[in-house]
């Protein structure tokens, strides 16, 4: 049974922005950590967001540095990824996932959802 519901995606040209929502349930309400991934045909699932659920403390891949930004609402357990600046290599199926381990390892996080799907055009 999925434990988190993402939404949000859609399509949008380059420059453009985003905001995806992570809806979270279950035993992914107790987790140390959220994080964001996304997904592109034919490349590996890439890590590109985290946060911490305690202290609110977020870390970034370099790829989305400085353009995206990971936040929560605990009142709705609700974790959020606004993007900003989207080109066209952003494009992708994007899900998030849960930790209790080692935060900063994106090898650490299991449990996604079916995902939001994101294209950019030029």
């Amino acid at each position: 049974q999925a434990q988190v519901q993402e939404s949000g995606g859609g399509s949008v040209q380059t420059g453009g922005s985003l905001t995806l929502s992570c809806e979270l349930s279950g035993y992914m309400l107790s987790a140390k950590c959220i994080a964001w991934f996304r997904k592109a045909p034919e490349k590996e699932r890439e890590g590109i967001a985290g946060i911490y659920r305690g202290d609110g403390s977020t870390f970034y891949a370099d790829s989305v540095k400085g353009r995206f930004t990971i936040s929560q609402d605990n009142a709705k357990n609700i974790v959020n990824l606004q993007m900003t600046s989207l080109r066209p290599e952003d494009s992708a199926l994007y899900s998030c996932a849960s930790t209790s381990g080692f935060c900063p390892s994106w090898s650490m996080y299991n449990g996604w959802g079916q995902g939001t799907q994101v294209t950019v055009s030029s």
